[in-house]
């Protein structure tokens, strides 16, 4: 049964990006005629749109016995304190702070986290960083789905 899913998508602005790189293609390529333009435009604008959903289609996944974070998956027992991190703290334990050791699932366009300690004695991974939109709505249902 799933407790919490969050898909991290990227912001539809990012779409509005895509949009721009396939007219900037169609302009230039605009001198090879009209049919190589829309042609590159059609082209840029459908990979561009493919890449960005395909980055944002990672989901975190709670359930009753597992934690899913895109292709990370813990059972609960071995997960251990968590911590919400604001915008100016999840910036520090993903850049100054940061363990190389440690399992992160990062997304740039997402500015909190959630850092979760690991207490796993077959992983020397010290903790696990979570981008969420949600930390403590995510920090509610781990001390749920613990208990």
């Amino acid at each position: 049964m799933r407790l919490y899913e969050e898909r991290l998508g990227v912001p539809r602005a990012a779409f509005g990006l895509a949009a721009l790189m396939s007219v900037m293609a169609a302009v230039v390529l605009l001198p090879f005629g009209t049919v190589a333009a829309v042609t590159a435009m059609a082209v840029v604008a459908a990979l561009t749109a493919l890449g960005l959903h395909v980055y944002g289609a990672v989901a975190i996944v709670v359930t009753d016995r597992h934690l899913t974070a895109g292709p990370l998956r813990f059972p609960l027992t071995s997960l251990g304190m968590v911590e919400v991190l604001d915008a100016e703290e999840a910036f520090l334990w993903r850049t100054r702070r940061a363990d190389v050791r440690a399992k992160m699932l990062l997304r740039s366009h997402v500015p909190t986290a959630v850092r979760i300690e690991l207490d796993d004695p077959d992983s020397p991974a010290p903790y696990l960083y979570l981008s969420t939109r949600r930390p403590t709505t995510l920090l509610a249902v781990l001390s749920f789905a613990r208990r």
